[in-house]
Order: C-alpha cells, then sequence, then structure tokens
C-alpha cells in the first residue's frame, strides 16, 4: 500500500511538471549582427578570384564609394581591391591604410585589416625594388659577359692571325733551307 501510495504521489508530481513554453519571438535565432571584419572577409572573398577586368571595375566603383563616404571601412575596402589588382599601386595603398591604422579608437577589424595592407604593401614595394635591382644586376653581368665574349673572340682572331704567321714563316724557312739543301 505504502508502494502504491508513493507511486502514486510520483505520478502525480510528474504530472504536474509542465513543458516549458516557448515564445515564437524566442524561437528564432537573434539576428547576426555584421561585424566590419566579417564585412571585410565576405568582401575580400566577393573578389578574391574576380578576373582582371571586374577587378579594374570593381576598384574604380570603391574608389567611388570610398570617396563618397569617406568611411575607413570603405577606404580599407579599396584597399584590399588595389591589392588584389595586379595594376594596383603599393604606394597608393600604404598612403590609404597609413592614417586608418595608425588612427587610436577606430574599430579594431578595421584598423588591423589596414594594418595587414600597410606590411602588404611595403612587403611588395621592397621585393619589387629588390627584383628590380636583380635585373639590374642581371643586366650588368650580360654585358660584361658580352665584353669578355668579344675579347675571347679578338683574342681568338689574332691567335689565329698570328698562327697564320706562324705558319708562313715555317713554309719560308722550309723554302729557305730546301733551297740552301739544293744549291750545295
Amino acid at each position: 500500500m505504502a508502494v502504491a501510495c508513493s507511486f502514486l504521489a510520483g505520478c502525480y508530481s510528474l504530472g504536474s511538471l509542465e513543458p516549458p513554453t516557448v515564445s515564437p519571438a524566442s524561437a528564432k535565432p537573434a539576428a547576426a549582427r555584421v561585424t566590419a571584419g566579417g564585412e571585410l572577409v565576405a568582401y575580400l572573398a566577393r573578389i578574391r578570384d574576380m578576373g582582371e577586368k571586374p577587378l579594374a571595375a570593381e576598384t574604380q566603383r570603391q574608389r567611388e564609394a570610398a570617396r563618397a563616404q569617406g568611411s575607413d571601412l570603405e577606404t580599407v575596402k579599396l584597399g584590399l581591391a588595389l591589392s588584389l589588382a595586379p595594376s594596383g599601386d603599393d604606394g597608393e595603398i600604404a598612403v590609404l591604410m597609413e592614417p586608418i591604422a595608425r588612427r587610436p579608437g577606430g574599430d579594431d577589424d578595421v584598423r588591423a585589416m589596414a594594418s595587414f595592407l600597410l606590411v602588404q604593401s611595403a612587403d611588395r614595394r621592397r621585393l619589387k625594388e629588390g627584383v628590380a635591382a636583380a635585373g639590374s644586376r642581371l643586366r650588368d653581368e650580360r654585358r660584361a659577359t658580352e665584353a669578355q665574349k668579344q675579347r675571347a673572340d679578338a683574342l681568338q682572331e689574332r691567335a689565329a692571325q698570328l698562327q697564320q704567321k706562324i705558319d708562313a714563316l715555317t713554309e719560308l724557312e722550309k723554302s729557305l733551307s730546301d733551297r740552301q739543301a739544293r744549291t750545295r
């Protein structure tokens, strides 16, 4: 009897527990707030695989947007487009990104991307300067090699001329000795 009473009491307490009610407003996930960093990454993903002409058009569009809005976010987007464009000017990227990267109090994601683009443009500029210097050294070495080749060719020609003279002198000496041997 005691067991039956405790069983009924347990059933009653389970029956009194109701499932939590879910309001329709909380059933929908909260709208995710898009951060500036997320927007920059999404923009980069969108323009990353563009061809040269569409990227040039996007760069020009972004240049106008940055000029019109004047926001750091739009300027960094322009920097991203310029960094991907084959004809992108690293000096222009540096000029655009320097103030944003150095400005205190701006959006951290925007400043971080501006700093990244600033470092990237400096590295590319250094690499281009290194390539130009290596190209200059290569041209100088080619000129020096060509000059050495010309000197070697001239020396070889001179040696051939001298060999001809030696051969002629040898023939002359031989003919003189043959003449003297016949006259005796």
